[in-house]
């Protein structure tokens, strides 16, 4: 079931890439609020029952709801929270400086948790950030060594925002990617799905289509040297160490969005209605799941935002990070004035983020 779709935000008053690029974080905040009432249901028939057939937009989290208790439609989880954090430092600082997001964090974030899951603000810590908390709070260690083994997307989630602000250096927007994945996790398939990520989403800012080809576009920029994204694999034989630097023994995560691309658009292999992508990849909050299941939305429904975000959320599960990567997905192939002007105006942050989003866009490099 899919809801008309209704005129976008406004005329494009930014430079097409610009316009992608401030889609493309805006788009991962509307996704983020959108799961907020609906979040974490395994049981789709308790979601049916507790928010009718169809989910057409922000929703109250119910009273007896485990997760997010108190909070309203519209308003970010703790997810989203942190990503408004970077966007501001983003924002301020005319582009990513880790000092200053981490202090943002140091003072204003993470004084406001106790290490437990329900304790903070967006009414859920998850369990990556609970080990930040517990690496940098209680143990005293240096940003630097406070990523943990937690295999969630969370810190895929925030690299939309680097990914946007160096779509035309897609090297520096890997490095970056990089660095800040490690703030938070350093599992090797969780950094390099997140990485990998990035890189997609820096091309589709870049205006190429998320199709079968996309991954051969990213793989000629790891051959000419432009993504750092593998590690030689005479140097990787030769050095233990090497793949503790930037770079990956395989270039994995960068060969499943072409793949997830044909089998979206192959006839035989069609998933309908396209929520369903949830079961086919998983409901699950482990990357490996999530991940996938927005690369199939952002790929069936190129021109549609609303679609891909609605069905991401009526898949039930982790349907607030998938709504939210397949968000930046779509409003960087739509830009911001292809979003539905309905999603900026229900968020609770909306008037904010849209400037914010404009001055980050504004500066992409």
């Amino acid at each position: 079931m899919t809801a008309p779709t209704p005129a976008p935000l406004s005329p494009p008053s930014l430079e097409p890439s610009a316009d992608r690029a401030a889609g493309a974080i805006v788009g991962a905040f509307i996704g983020d609020a959108l799961g907020l009432g609906p979040h974490w249901y395994y049981d789709l028939d308790e979601l049916r029952r507790d928010f009718g057939p169809w989910i057409s937009g922000y929703t109250d989290p119910k009273p007896h709801a485990k997760y997010h208790a108190g909070m309203k439609g519209g308003d970010l989880s703790q997810t989203g929270i942190i990503m408004l954090h970077l966007l501001r430092s983003l924002a301020d600082r005319g582009g990513y400086n880790e000092s200053d997001f981490t202090r943002r964090l140091d003072e204003q974030f993470l004084p406001l948790l106790d290490g437990t899951p329900y304790v903070g603000p967006g009414g859920y810590t998850n369990h990556s950030i609970r080990q930040v908390w517990q690496a940098r709070v209680k143990e005293g260690k240096p940003w630097g060594q406070t990523g943990g083994n937690a295999d969630t997307s969370e810190a895929a989630e925030r690299v939309t925002l680097l990914a946007a602000r160096y779509a035309m250096t897609p090297g520096l927007a890997a490095r970056h990617a990089w660095e800040n994945t490690h703030l938070s996790q350093t599992d090797s398939l969780v950094v390099q799905q997140s990485v990998g990520y990035a890189c997609v989403l820096s091309l589709l800012i870049r205006g190429e289509a998320f199709d079968e080809d996309l991954s051969g576009k990213l793989m000629d920029r790891v051959r000419n040297g432009e993504i750092p994204f593998v590690v030689p694999s005479s140097i990787a034989s030769s050095s233990p160490s090497a793949t503790a630097g930037f770079g990956f023994a395989s270039p994995d995560a960068l060969l499943l969005p072409s793949w997830v691309a044909k089998s979206a658009s192959d006839p035989d292999t069609r998933v309908e209605p396209a929520w369903k992508v949830s079961q086919v990849y998983g409901l699950s909050c482990a990357i490996q799941f999530v991940l996938p299941a927005a690369y199939h939305l952002a790929a069936r429904f190129p021109d549609d935002f609303e679609s891909a975000v609605l069905h991401a959320i009526n898949g039930g599960g982790q349907n607030m990070s998938r709504a939210c990567l397949a968000g930046a997905l779509l409003g960087a192939q739509v830009g911001l004035s292809g979003i539905p002007a309905r999603f900026v105006e229900g968020l609770a942050d909306g008037p904010e983020i849209v400037q914010l989003a404009k001055v980050v866009a504004g500066a992409v490099s």
